[in-house]
């Protein structure tokens, strides 16, 4: 059951959601087709910055699942300016599809994706994260920030 609230499931379903809401519901068109190309160019640079890391976790063999117990401490990447470069790809990646889409309704899933990341996923993980690491994590908490 846990497999369902990982984070890239519940990307992929936030990002069908997106389409299904602006397709029924747009409720306010707010630019036109050329804001697609920029919308195009946010999804694909979010989904790099993403896989970019994870693929970072892949080789310091370190785990990568929000619920499991973390296995390293890095400052490689992204992660020496944030403490959550994925997340931080996958939200680029839905204001990328919002903006592509142009309509409101989209940005509505945007923004609970944004509070279920920032309320659950970081505070589980930053919670394990402290268990394991202690005074480490800490100082990595004072000396990088959460998002940007």
């Amino acid at each position: 059951m846990r497999a369902l609230f990982l984070p890239p499931v519940v990307l992929l379903a936030s990002m069908s959601l997106m389409v299904l809401l602006h397709r029924t519901a747009p409720l306010l068109e707010l630019w036109g087709p050329p804001s697609r190309w920029l919308g195009g160019a946010l999804v694909l640079g979010g989904i790099v910055v993403a896989q970019w890391h994870a693929r970072l976790f892949k080789r310091l063999g370190t785990n990568i699942n929000t619920f499991e117990e973390p296995g390293t401490l890095t400052r490689e990447g992204l992660f020496r300016f944030t403490r959550n470069p994925m997340y931080l790809g996958f939200v680029t990646s839905l204001l990328g599809l919002a903006i592509a889409l142009g309509s409101a309704s989209p940005f509505l899933i945007l923004a609970a994706f944004v509070l279920l990341t920032h309320f659950w996923y970081i505070r589980v993980e930053e919670q394990a994260l402290l268990r394991k690491f202690g005074a480490r994590y800490v100082e990595y908490q004072r000396a990088v920030r959460r998002w940007l």
